[in-house]
């Protein structure tokens, strides 16, 4: 079997900070929540790690990350290009918005040939979920079915205190296998309880703390490639005469659809660890505190790629 691969996706990165030059480090060393991730991969057991970037950041990313990372890991580049769609198709004029994260992961077809995990670039995952991730695919291949697998984490382990989040409820059956993923694009922490809006704040409604969510953490094998281009077109189609401005392609729905016809399945793996991130300004204080606590508790060293 071929060895797994990390894939980040960080295309999105230069737009939500204003550029990769402001880039936050989250530690008086300087380093950035991706560090947390590469590290943990590493130790996991990942030696190869592809980028998902936007071409014009190319130069800033390597000063920012990639040419500290290539002393430790194997390290490639694949551009995220709104222009990078099928024959027969146009951009519409004046859209900027990128086609999603199904669109992003697909731009890595000719540089993927086993299996491969998937992260987004600004979350901080957790040790435990990239060894879950690392195992899952090292011991598991396709037989009559497609067989991925998602780190699923704890509702209540990924809400801010500071706004709404947007997250996946994941729904799974009796062998810890995902049935179905609903995006639920408004919640947030109210009463002391944790709850949904669908209608902007008219009405809310509860959902449980230990709720199943996605956090974009998934492991493949490389037939999700050739599904991700063979549904593209279709997804234009539709999207193109339904929102041509803002449709996005999410890869969280082609694998719901690949587990709906039954071509696929993909394993829940369930962590406990507690996700961090900056989805507002005020949430980085507190994520400055976690690292500070997980370097004290001895989970990293002060220094993660000290020679």
């Amino acid at each position: 079997m071929k060895k797994p691969v990390l894939v980040i996706m960080a295309a999105g990165m230069g737009s939500r900070y204003g550029g990769l030059k402001q880039i936050d480090p989250v530690d008086k060393e300087g380093h950035i929540i991706m560090d947390f991730s590469l590290f943990d991969a590493k130790r996991a057991g990942f030696e190869k790690v592809i980028f998902i970037i936007k071409k014009e950041n190319e130069d800033s990313f390597r000063e920012a990350v990639g040419n500290r990372m290539a002393k430790y890991m194997e390290v490639s580049y694949v551009f995220q290009d709104i222009n990078n769609i099928p024959e027969g198709f146009e951009v519409p004029e004046g859209r900027v918005k990128p086609w999603g994260t199904g669109h992003a992961v697909l731009s890595c077809i000719d540089e993927i040939d086993g299996p491969f995990a998937v992260i987004n670039a600004d979350d901080y995952y957790g040790r435990h979920a990239f060894e879950a991730i690392y195992n899952y695919l090292s011991e598991h291949e396709d037989d009559d079915k497609y067989r991925y697998a998602m780190v699923g984490y704890l509702l209540k382990n990924t809400v801010t205190d500071n706004g709404h989040v947007a997250r996946g409820i994941c729904t799974t059956n009796e062998e810890g296998e995902l049935v179905n993923i609903t995006e639920r694009t408004r919640i947030e922490k109210r009463d002391g309880k944790i709850a949904f809006t669908e209608n902007d704040g008219e009405t809310w409604e509860n959902l449980p703390e230990d709720a199943l969510v996605s956090m974009n953490m998934w492991g493949f094998t490389r037939s999700i490639l050739d599904e991700l281009k063979a549904e593209f077109p279709q997804f234009l189609k539709k999207g193109l005469t339904e929102n041509p401005m803002k449709c996005e392609y999410f890869l969280p729905a082609v694998v719901s659809n690949l587990l709906e016809a039954d071509r696929a399945t993909a394993a829940v793996l369930p962590s406990a660890d507690k996700w961090y991130g900056v989805t507002y300004k005020e949430d980085k204080p507190v994520v400055v505190e976690a690292i500070r606590n997980l370097k004290k508790e001895g989970l990293y060293p002060e220094n993660l790629w000290e020679e």
